[in-house]
């Protein structure tokens, strides 16, 4: 019998009768997340923005996340897990699977069922009726070009295969071409290498059945909320917690003062971040207070019974105010180093609120620019931003008898989070297991611990597991990226030749340092890009602000610099009256070229990326009136030293298990994973399994950022499948009695001139039983070298972007009608992948130029959800939209491949900057180039001409 405060709910759910009690407030995303166990509709915006949690009620889209389980009385209810019929996938999610329009899949639900509605609305839609239909789901990873084009050739009738079985390649005649194909001829002909394998996790992602750490949940579980500072600096004066603690369902109320009994402080460069405030609040959002109760409603309400008495302290909120002499402090002591070797040189300013300083100088440094002809400067500001991956941050904790504790955790580098809470909890590393799902998108914000520390905390308080889950407006206050300001001056030659080059860099890091001190290093490092200059002088800090903590996003400080030095290559080829191209041209390192002492040489062709780019651009032809074209170039440095490892398991019946933990958060690292042992196993790829990251499980992998998952991961996955595979061929010459020279694989048999050993066949005469399996191992240390930063580059990842644009004088609108973008990857492993991955990184970097910025006043963060914070919609992609790649085989990765997915992103600003000042003869400086901004730069070039005339 319902209780009188709720009411009986009878509708159809995916064609079912279904009759449920619900509060009238309930929302229809709780009742059929919580009360039907149907997790396809996710939560993340909250507020009817991003799409994520859309269903079909009476065919209709709607918003889950705001439309109240009530007026769902008598209708039909279709999510995700009803589209498809039996084991045939819905037409819809069998064109989303084909044009690999699936990344994270946390949009993925949504999207699917937008698109269904959109189809059985409108049969045969337009591009631009597409684009409107989609302005409310939200895709953070994908770039948005494959969704369109999975549902054009829905619309057309074109999709190829729908068994949710596991097909494994796209067919050839709709494979993504990159156009640049320029591989070395590979001594054996490749099987599944080069091809685009189907993701092996498509079928779950479009069928609703992937679990993301918020669709988890543990007998038992408790649900945690945080009480968060209203200032952005504060001292605690007084926290009552009595009556929160005395509230219904309610089963702890923790402040720092409860947390004595461990290390309460963690960071990976700096361990200056509690888990909780102690005694200053350090920035607007900051955690003062956690709640864990039954339920999250009553986590939440507690939270308001909670009272604390706050002294408001002076508050430093940009970089000019960090700076300024005798600013106030963020930090008055010096906190203890964290766990990465390669920061352990890190060099605080005592007194004041630089945390890291980092200095190179070469050649003549800056008495060099007495011998330039030419000489270009100027400040350029990057914004905060942040990365709004479409699952907010998330974990889930429990500690056993044994005292060890689990953490199923939304995080890119699980074993980094294993340290820092074996050390905080003082407990063996072998007593932390971190499992980590798949993550509905990184981007680098969930790198290092987040939400670990408290959830681990909390569980080991209440004796219970403990699940965390943040809003997106939470997430606001939990990462971003750092913003920068950068005073950078070039010397050129008359005849063009760069001569000396200069950064001066100031990373604002927030109120914590994360991982800012390698971000500051790692990204002035290659602040003179892809250009050889042989006097330069690097300086660059990170500073300390009252706002939330910046952290790692996708290009890891190379953007902020970019983005200032490819605008000024523009300005110094004006001045000099070159092509900008041309300048670029004269100036590339070349392929074996020494970048730094002791580094490692130049893997690529820069050349041949600029060449491509701008031919993809039309870049000598003459454009539409009122348009311009801007090209930039980048080049980046993955993390070093670095470690990853990979255990290949060959089992009795010719199937395997791929061990590696690199994680899977939408760029296909499970995908390539199994293409790569399938190709050196000569398995096929269904065959595969690759497991998720499980600290108990898979081994020891650095970290999942700096575009390495497929140059190292993947090679140690290549090196454990060879060593099973000489394994194999071992035992078959000795059976047959030949030099395993003689013998090849092929279609999971050893094959000799006149005999064929299938693996289950070669195992029993290993094992003398059909029950053993052959292990490999894999491992790819390069270790530490001379160069400066400790460790050598394992590859250098490098693109060039080209951009076409207009304005609107009126408003200030820019239109990107036209970008290329052209990366050197050595191989694309999985072609469609790579394409889906740079299509993604372009449209993040179009955010960054165009829309995003996180917007403080008083100390207040003004934007903090995606309403006044605009992310990149489907209708902002360009109309022409091209990523194309190189491919000549010279990586240090499997195949010679090596990384990419970030490098795209880095082009994008000042290439549309750059085609900007040829439009308009206006140099912008300053992110995001906002209609506002743009029309007021407008509006004073024209009462300057004004003046003059």
């Amino acid at each position: 019998m319902p209780t009188p405060s709720s009411s009986s709910l009878a509708c159809t759910v995916n064609g079912r009768a279904v009759a449920v009690d619900v509060m009238p407030h309930s929302l229809l995303l709780d009742v059929l997340r919580e009360q039907l166990g149907l997790k396809g509709a996710k939560r993340s915006c909250d507020i009817q923005v991003c799409g994520a949690c859309t269903v079909l009620v009476d065919g209709a889209p709607v918003s889950a996340c705001t439309y109240l389980a009530v007026e769902a009385e008598g209708r039909e209810i279709r999510t995700v897990e009803g589209l498809a019929d039996g084991e045939t996938l819905h037409a819809v999610q069998a064109a989303f699977v084909e044009h690999g329009a699936i990344q994270c899949g946390f949009c993925t639900s949504g999207m699917l069922l937008s698109a269904a509605a959109l189809l059985e609305e409108n049969p045969s839609p337009t591009r631009e009726q597409i684009l409107h239909y989609l302005r409310g789901n939200l895709c953070r990873c994908t770039g948005y070009q494959k969704i369109i084009d999975a549902i054009t050739s829905c619309a057309r009738g074109q999709v190829s295969h729908s068994n949710i079985g596991r097909e494994t390649t796209v067919p050839a005649e709709r494979e993504p071409v990159s156009n640049c194909r320029n591989v070395r001829p590979d001594p054996e002909p490749l099987r599944v290498i080069g091809q685009s394998v189907r993701r092996v996790d498509a079928p779950e992602k479009v069928t609703g059945r992937a679990r993301y750490v918020t669709d988890m949940e543990l007998p038992g579980t408790l649900h945690a909320k945080l009480l968060r500072s209203p200032y952005p600096h504060a001292k605690i004066l007084r926290v009552d917690v009595a009556r929160a603690r005395a509230a219904p369902g309610v089963r702890a109320v923790v402040t720092s003062a409860d947390l004595d009994w461990c290390d309460p402080y963690y960071g990976p460069a700096f361990r200056d971040r509690p888990i909780l405030a102690i005694e200053v609040a350090r920035y607007e959002g900051e955690p003062v207070a956690a709640v864990v109760a039954e339920s999250e409603s009553a986590a939440a309400q507690a939270l308001e019974l909670i009272e604390i008495a706050y002294e408001e302290l002076p508050a430093v909120t940009t970089l000019e105010e960090a700076l300024a002499p005798g600013a106030p402090l963020v930090h008055t002591a010096e906190p203890l180093a964290g766990h990465f070797a390669d920061l352990s040189t890190l060099k605080p300013r005592p007194g004041t609120n630089i945390c890291h300083q980092f200095h190179l100088e070469r050649g003549q440094g800056a008495h060099a620019f007495a011998g330039a002809d030419i000489v270009v400067e100027d400040v350029y500001t990057f914004p905060r931003v942040q990365h709004y991956s479409m699952e907010p941050h998330a974990a889930l904790a429990a500690w056993d008898e044994q005292g060890t504790l689990t953490v199923w955790a939304s995080t890119q580098n699980p074993y980094s989070v294993r340290v820092e809470l074996a050390k905080m909890f003082r407990v063996p590393m072998s007593r932390i297991r971190i499992i980590v799902p798949p993550l509905g998108g990184g981007f680098g914000g969930k790198t290092y611990a987040k939400l670990e520390p408290i959830v681990g905390a909390l569980a080991r308080m209440v004796g219970r597991p403990v699940r965390l889950a943040l809003s997106v407006e939470e997430a606001f206050r939990t990462v971003r990226r750092c913003d920068a300001s950068a005073r950078v001056r070039l010397g050129f030659k008359r005849d063009g030749r760069l001569w000396a080059a200069e950064c001066r860099a100031d990373f604002d890091v927030g109120a914590y340092a994360d991982i800012g001190p390698r971000i500051i290093q790692k990204g002035t490092y290659t602040a003179t890009g892809p250009y050889r200059v042989p006097n330069i002088v690097l300086d660059a800090k990170a500073v300390y602000t009252n706002t939330t903590p910046g952290g790692a996003f996708r290009g890891f400080g190379v953007p902020q610099l970019a983005w200032a030095l490819e605008s000024l290559v523009d300005e110094a080829a004006r001045d000099l009256g070159h092509d900008p191209v041309d300048l670029r041209r004269q100036n590339l390192l070349g392929q074996g070229e020494e970048f730094a002492p002791g580094d490692t040489p130049i893997d690529g062709k820069f050349e041949e990326s600029l060449n491509r780019a701008a031919e993809a651009i039309r870049w000598t032809q003459q454009t539409l009136p009122g348009r311009a074209r801007g090209l930039a170039m980048m080049m980046k440095a993955s993390v070093a030293p670095t470690v990853s490892e990979a255990i290949v398991r060959l089992h009795a019946d010719a199937s395997v298990t791929v061990l590696a933990s690199t994680v899977e958060m939408g760029q296909g690292a499970r995908t390539v994973m199994a293409q790569i042992a399938a190709e050196v196993l000569a398995v096929p790829v269904e065959r595969v399994f690759v497991a998720m990251p499980d600290t108990a499980i898979t081994p020891y992998d650095q970290t999942t950022s700096s575009s390495r998952s497929t140059t190292m991961t993947g090679k140690a996955v290549q090196e454990a499948a060879a060593d099973v595979r000489e394994q194999l061929l071992r035992i078959a010459g000795r059976r047959l009695g030949v030099d395993a020279t003689a013998l090849r694989l092929e279609d999971a048999a050893v094959i000799s001139a006149g005999a064929r050993l299938p693996y289950p066949e070669l195992l029993v005469e290993r094992f003398g039983m059909s029950g053993g399996e052959l292990i490999g191992r894999g491992i790819v240390a390069p270790g530490r070298s001379a160069a400066p930063l400790g460790g050598s580059t394992p590859f250098w990842e490098m693109a060039v972007g080209a951009a076409e644009v207009s304005v609107d004088e009126e408003t200030g609108a820019v239109t990107v009608h036209s970008y290329a973008s052209v990366a050197d990857v050595g191989r694309c492993i999985n072609p469609q992948q790579c394409e889906g991955q740079d299509e993604g990184a372009v449209m993040q970097g179009i955010g960054h130029t165009l829309l995003e910025e996180m917007l403080y006043e008083g100390g207040q963060l003004l934007n903090a959800n995606l309403v006044d914070y605009r992310v990149p919609r489907a209708e902002d992609v360009p109309g022409e939209l091209q990523c194309r790649f190189v491919e000549n085989g010279d990586g240090a990765g499997p195949f010679g491949a090596k990384g990419a997915g970030e490098g795209s992103l880095v082009p994008v600003s000042p290439a549309v900057g750059n085609a900007l000042a040829r439009l308009t003869g206006v140099r912008f400086r300053e992110l995001p180039l906002t209609p506002e901004r743009v029309w007021r730069a407008l509006r004073e070039r024209q009462v300057t001409r004004s003046r003059e005339s």
